[in-house]
């Protein structure tokens, strides 16, 4: 299996479960923002958004 097909499924996987996933994201998120003091506040949310749409994204 080719890194290109396992990339296809995980992403397939994750729109399935998109909801869990968010809640990763989410959870990330705050992790950084905490280890960082929050100096990064909001650059972490845009990468946040970004990839609750890249994962919510058709094909």
């Amino acid at each position: 299996m080719d890194f290109k097909n396992l990339a296809n499924k995980a992403m397939d996987l994750a729109q399935k479960n998109a909801d869990k996933v968010d809640t990763v994201i989410d959870k990330a998120g705050d992790l950084v923002d905490e280890k960082t003091g929050g100096k990064f506040v909001g650059q972490v949310d845009s990468a946040q958004d970004a990839a609750k749409k890249a994962v919510r994204k058709d094909g």
